[in-house]
């Protein structure tokens, strides 16, 4: 632990740019799923911090499908 403490302290670029990409996919996971009422999901995306893998995840196979809505 105290090496990825180190690295991103070296990094801190990449530690913002990972910091964006995970707060933009929750937002689009939430909204989603909120918007669906899964309230179940909802609850997981945000209490859960996957770096965006959960949210992704999310979008692709469990929510539900409109297509005309992203």
């Amino acid at each position: 632990m105290n090496e990825l403490v180190q690295f991103f302290q070296a990094n801190p670029a990449l530690l913002y740019v990972l910091v964006t990409w995970s707060l933009i996919w929750k937002g689009i996971a939430l909204w989603h799923a909120a918007r669906n009422r899964q309230l179940p999901w909802y609850l997981v995306l945000l209490v859960v911090n996957t770096v965006g893998i959960l949210e992704i995840l999310y979008l692709i196979f469990f929510r539900k499908k409109d297509y005309w809505n992203f």
